[in-house]
């Protein structure tokens, strides 16, 4: 307290400085003071008053409290008064227990009376209710019919309230009503018969189908009734519950199944496109039902059934069964795809569960798939191996009949641009196309895995038809007059390259959303090069067998006379590119270049073979001149056939070595032979020993030093200019001498 008070009195003391701050603060200490004083006398006022309505609160407990005490004793005083009565009132309890099984026995006489008149009209009331079932009058029967279940009922609970270990009296009551529960079986075999039949029924008479759904709402009261009642008493009436909801529902889901079921009207020994059929059955059966469902049969349920989407999902799960058991049968590859369109796309679509009539009810994402994905992925693995094996035989057999055609005596047949061509490429992507069109029908993915199928197959085949292509001319080979348009089946399988190029092109274009290029392209796309080239090579090989015999007159002396062997060669290489026009873009471009190429090496190889050494200056002039001469024809001729860019340069190789020969002063040898290498740097030295040795006049000397000379300087070529004398070989003996003379050069150069 003196602690307390000690801090009122320091408050008290900052109170009052924080007043008196300033002078002019003293006039109104009075007013200070009257103001404190007021505030002390109203706190004061406060704390009393506070403490006594505590002091209230408290004097008032404590006579509730004893007011409480009292109440105890005079209940616990009441409380051992009644047990005293309650001790001497046993006796007189047990001696009523005959008044109350007179009660008991009183209710149950009440009850028959009660009952009386419906008892003995049981066999009445039941010829009724069967006259109504066989009328199909339902609602009337199940009324007679309740009506006897409620007599039998009451009469077993009021029996078994009595005594319910009296089998005998239950027994009797039954056997009374034994008709009553044949009556009940009877009535409800007309209810399954009309929702067995609902489709029909909602159709031609609703009300029918109304009546049998009120019946069963009346039977799921009772047994509700029933079950509530058990639970208190134990009792229950026999045959309840019925459940003839649950069986109603029952009755529906078989109804759909066999309507689903019953579908199938042929097999395929009957018909190859029954599963074609049955699936369309099955569509328009489930879209005309379930059109019915909800502009008809909703009306007849109550609302909390959700009528149509229970019936969607009946019809689902029936669908999805019937579905499941086809897949697990022996299918065809095209009855796999027509099961799998439809499961994966016709189902789904407007034209079935996706229809505008059908979609404003329900949300057919929500649908379980109708196929697991497994028996999905089992199908379609069984669909590629059957297309594979198919199209292996198709391409085998497609490849027998093209090479049939090799053998006829007739030209192939040309395009509209009149490039030759065989029917090949167009059979094997019609039956390329035919798959991917049937794989595009079931979705995007699986119409990959097909066209990646075809690529590979494709690719398979290319080696065998380079093969065949490969046989087909060593066959030629043997007997040359045969086949007989060899040239031109040839040019065909060229063209056919192409062909094979661009519907590839076309089809993954059409196909494959895609444009990464795979191995599988890239494969393709070196096989048909290499089988196109080759098959150029192969034309060429023919020509020059032709030419075989002019190309050997080349620089003999029947040639220095005036032999016609240039002009022959010049009219039968234009006659065969006459045919070889017929070759398409870009290997008839590569094929003139390449024939040009093979025309100037065999020329220039018949130079280097040294088959003739020119005697004068005379020979010489005029043998230059020929060379000149020819260099021109061929390059008249090769220009008429577009050979390209490099015609120029492979001729004048030609007319740069007739320039040495045509030389008349030796001493300026050494200039033209150098001249000659610049233009050509990959000439070797080989090839200069034997074109000196075909000009006859170097000296010994001379050609030393020339080789020397160009040994100790030579040229380096770009590796962008295609070489001339890089595959053209020297006869050994012509070799020998130029290793002898090098020898010789080398030896007097180190002395």
């Amino acid at each position: 307290m003196e602690q307390t008070s000690r801090e009122a009195v320091n408050t008290a003391v900052q109170r009052v400085a924080g007043m008196l701050l300033r002078s002019d603060q003293l006039d109104k200490v009075e007013q200070y003071r009257r103001r404190e004083a007021r505030k002390k006398a109203s706190v004061e006022a406060r704390l009393k008053a506070a403490i006594q309505s505590q002091l209230d609160g408290v004097r008032t407990g404590l006579t509730q409290l004893h007011s409480a005490l009292l109440d105890v004793k005079d209940i616990q005083s009441s409380l051992g008064d009644v047990s005293n009565d309650w001790r001497q009132s046993i006796n007189t309890i047990e001696s009523l227990k005959d008044v109350k099984d007179a009660v008991v026995q009183h209710s149950q006489l009440a009850s028959a009376v009660e009952n009386l008149k419906n008892i003995f009209s049981v066999p009445e009331i039941v010829s009724e209710t069967q006259q109504l079932i066989e009328q199909a009058d339902l609602l009337q029967a199940h009324r007679k019919l309740m009506e006897l279940e409620s007599s039998r009922d009451d009469l077993m609970y009021e029996q078994y309230r009595m005594d319910s270990r009296n089998t005998s009296d239950m027994n009797l009551i039954s056997i009374y009503f034994e008709d009553v529960q044949g009556l009940s079986d009877e009535l409800a075999k007309q209810l399954w018969m009309v929702l067995q039949r609902s489709m029909v029924t909602v159709r031609r008479d609703p009300t029918m189908l109304v009546s049998v759904v009120r019946i069963i709402e009346r039977e799921e009261k009772i047994d509700r009734k029933m079950v509530d009642r058990k639970k208190q008493t134990g009792f229950i009436p026999p045959g309840r519950p019925k459940q003839w909801k649950d069986k109603m529902f029952q009755v529906l889901e078989g109804t759909v199944s066999t309507r689903i079921e019953g579908t199938q009207s042929v097999t395929r020994e009957e018909d190859k496109m029954w599963l074609v059929r049955l699936l369309e059955i099955t569509r328009k059966y489930v879209l005309d039902d379930l059109i019915v469902v909800k502009n008809l049969m909703v009306q007849c349920f109550p609302p909390h059934y959700d009528t149509f989407n229970r019936f969607f999902g009946l019809y689902h799960n029936a669908v999805s069964s019937r579905v499941k058991e086809l897949a697990s049968e022996e299918l065809e590859a095209n009855e796999i795809v027509s099961l799998l369109t439809w499961v994966l796309n016709t189902y789904t679509s407007a034209e079935m569960m996706g229809h505008p009539e059908l979609s404003s009810e329900c949300d057919i994402n929500l649908l379980e798939p109708l196929l697991p994905q497994d028996v999905v992925g089992d199908l379609l693995s069984k669909y590629l191996k059957t297309v594979t094996s198919n199209i292996t035989g198709w391409l085998r057999k497609a490849l027998e009949t093209d090479k049939k055609d090799w053998q006829r005596e007739s030209e192939p047949e040309a395009d509209q641009d009149g490039y030759y061509q065989t029917t090949l490429p167009a059979i094997v992507f019609q039956m390329f196309e035919q798959n991917l069109q049937v794989a595009a029908q079931i979705n995007g993915e699986f119409r990959e895995q097909v066209l990646k199928l075809c690529l590979k197959q494709m690719n398979s085949f290319l080696h065998r038809y380079k093969e065949e292509a490969v046989n087909y001319k060593e066959e030629h080979l043997r007997d040359r007059q045969l086949p007989p348009c060899y040239v031109h089946y040839m040019i065909a399988i060229i063209n056919n390259c192409q062909t094979f190029k661009e519907s590839i092109s076309s089809l993954k274009r059409k196909y494959s959303p895609s444009s990464e290029q795979t191995d599988f392209d890239a494969a393709i796309e070196r096989t048909l090069n290499e089988v196109a080239k080759e098959g150029c090579q192969f034309l060429l090989d023919e020509v020059f067998l032709d030419l075989e015999n002019h190309l050997t007159e080349l620089l003999t002396r029947k040639w220095l006379t005036g032999c016609h062997a240039v002009d022959t060669i010049c009219v039968t290489v234009e006659d065969y590119f006459n045919d070889f026009n017929k070759i398409k873009k870009p290997f008839n471009q590569e094929m003139t270049s390449e024939a040009l190429r093979r025309v100037v090496v065999e020329y220039i190889k018949a130079i280097m073979q040294k088959r003739i050494t020119f005697k004068n200056a005379e020979e010489r002039k005029e043998g230059a001149e020929r060379m000149i001469k020819e260099a021109d024809q061929f390059k008249f001729l090769f220009r008429k056939l577009s050979a390209g860019e490099d015609t120029d340069r492979l001729c004048g190789a030609i007319s740069a070595i007739a320039e040495v020969f045509k030389l008349t002063d030796p001493t300026l040898l050494f200039l033209e032979v150098t001249t000659l290498v610049s233009k050509y740097p990959d000439i070797r030295e080989d090839h200069i020993q034997a074109l000196l040795a075909v000009r006859g006049d170097a000296s010994r000397e001379m050609r030393q030093m020339i080789i020397g000379t160009l040994s100790e300087n030579k040229v380096s070529y770009s590796a962008s200019i295609q070489p001339i004398f890089k595959d053209i070989t020297v006869p050994t003996n012509t070799m020998t001498t130029m290793t002898t003379m090098t020898s010789m050069a080398t030896a007097k150069l180190l002395k």
